[in-house]
């Protein structure tokens, strides 16, 4: 992927098989001879000086102290949106009409994305942050409050986070990835950045639905730029591309810190809604009065056991492969994943993630996962789970000081968006297009992403279809029998709706 120039060096020197990644500093002082970037960059890296360095390796990874501090903050800075977005999505009403207060959704999504961020850079040692999934709470909120109270929706979070942490101790979530084809991991990178990038087009509002007529979304407003929210995204945009292109350091940084800068200014003179947080004060103590507030005795004459399993299901489905999506592309993107998309401590990340469910569930505050904006940070030069863990620490200072957390506009973090979906999308080059076996698959994987707002989606698409596609055209022995029972259960993910309403009667 291009990258700042503090980054490329890196990324050469840091894209090597991961036995090589898990194997001693001895054995570590080059690159694997059979390895591309051997021939680019053979020099060992730098010992490393403190502490932190060692237990990190981020000497070892080819980053320094500074790099990863100031990709733990741009990570947060495009993270921080969460802890505004996610209580307005929670704030839907559930069967019984109650609604979940916004302040403690806030207080509550701060911590949790504080604690499973501090807590997975500690363990695993990589750049990924957590917070709260997009996916998992607009389910939550638009579709299983229809029928559960809000009680009984985060304890059906903790249940599936439970049913994930086991998957994942036991191994089997390790073999269901590794049975995954590398041309899907590729594309699985590939749809990310895609779903990044629309993810920024349509916070910025540089593409909007149309409702009824055709097409279904359109440029702007009536097919052009007629916001200085949406003239804000573009210049910033365009400037974070030009800073990448002359390998400046820390170009997203200085892209968002510029953006915010412009926004103010514009504001000043033409003022068009923005509020930098500090109308009602900047401190205000945490409200985490939805710690805890959970509900395991399922009232079954609102809602029927089928309905409360495939509830469960489609939260397993949507946890465990969005969280495998995007640490498949982040790892790829950040040159910790061998040829195999495998990447050091996998399994302890795992679990961690799945942890993060349990968490989100017992804090109301929906599932904790892996952002895909971790690859903001990673775009900066982070490689190490110190990077994530300055990405926590600002987390839960945002508990104290939520108004900080809108200082930079959406628009403005909607580019930063754009901008690591473009560098994500370069691993494209990887997969080879001649066998229609692989491009159907892989053109269905990246194009269902950001087409259904679901990495899940596309990653379901693809298992199908490589299934399908490969198993009608001779290929049906080279697919490993757990794809096979993937695609299955994909099969019925995309067809819950039919069988609820055919087992409800």
């Amino acid at each position: 992927m291009p990258a700042p120039a503090d980054t490329q060096h890196a990324i050469r020197r840091d894209e090597r098989p991961r036995a090589w990644l898990d194997s001693g500093p001895e054995q570590r002082r080059s690159a694997p001879p059979n390895h591309p970037g051997a021939s680019v960059n053979t020099t060992a890296p730098a010992r490393p000086s403190s502490a932190i360095d060692r237990f990190f390796q981020i000497s070892e990874r080819g980053s320094t102290l500074g790099t990863e501090i100031r990709g733990g903050v741009v990570t947060f800075v495009t993270m921080a949106y969460i802890v505004i977005l996610n209580p307005i999505i929670l704030s839907t009403p559930d069967v019984d009409g109650n609604t979940l207060p916004q302040a403690a959704v806030a207080a509550s999504t701060a911590l949790t994305a504080g604690v499973m961020t501090i807590l997975f850079g500690v363990i695993t040692r990589l750049p990924f942050a957590f917070a709260a999934g997009l996916g998992i709470n607009a389910f939550l909120a638009f579709t299983v409050v229809g029928q559960v109270s809000w009680r009984e929706a985060m304890a059906l979070v903790v249940i599936n986070g439970a049913i994930i942490v086991l998957l994942a101790a036991t191994g089997l979530r390790k073999l269901i990835f590794d049975a995954v084809p590398v041309e899907l991991k590729l594309a699985i990178t590939v749809g990310i950045g895609l779903f990044i990038a629309f993810i920024g087009f349509v916070n910025a509002g540089f593409v909007t639905a149309t409702g009824a007529d055709s097409p279904p979304v359109d440029l702007g407003q009536g097919g052009s730029v007629a916001t200085l929210a949406t003239l804000v995204f573009v210049v910033t945009l365009l400037l974070g591309g030009v800073l990448i292109a002359l390998k400046v350091k820390g170009a997203i940084l200085i892209a968002l810190v510029a953006g915010t800068l412009l926004a103010a200014l514009l504001n000043l003179i033409w003022p068009f809604g923005l509020d930098f947080g500090f109308a009602h004060g900047i401190v205000s103590l945490p409200d985490l009065s939805l710690i805890g507030a959970l509900d395991f005795g399922f009232d079954l004459g609102k809602v029927g056991f089928v309905t409360l399993v495939m509830f469960v299901f489609t939260l397993v489905f949507s946890n465990f492969f969005d969280a495998m999506g995007t640490m498949t592309g982040l790892a790829k993107e950040a040159g910790l994943a061998d040829a195999k998309g495998d990447f050091p401590r996998i399994k302890s990340a795992l679990v961690v993630e799945g942890v993060g469910a349990i968490v989100g569930g017992g804090t109301s505050s929906s599932s904790a996962t892996v952002f895909i904006e971790s690859g903001s940070g990673i775009g900066e030069g982070a490689r190490t789970g110190f990077a994530t863990t300055v990405t926590g620490v600002l987390f839960l200072l945002a508990m104290f000081i939520t108004p900080i957390t809108s200082i930079v506009p959406g628009a403005v973090a909607a580019a930063a968006l754009v901008l690591v979906g473009a560098m994500m999308l370069s691993q494209i080059r990887h997969i080879d297009f001649s066998d229609f076996r692989v491009l159907l698959p892989v053109f269905l994987t990246a194009t269902v992403m950001p087409m259904t707002y679901s990495i899940a989606n596309g990653i379901g698409a693809g298992f199908v279809s490589w299934v399908i596609v490969n198993a009608l055209s001779g290929k049906a022995k080279t697919i490993h029998p757990l794809l096979w029972i993937v695609a299955v259960g994909f099969v019925l993910y995309f067809a819950r709706g039919p069988l609820e309403a055919l087992f409800t009667g």
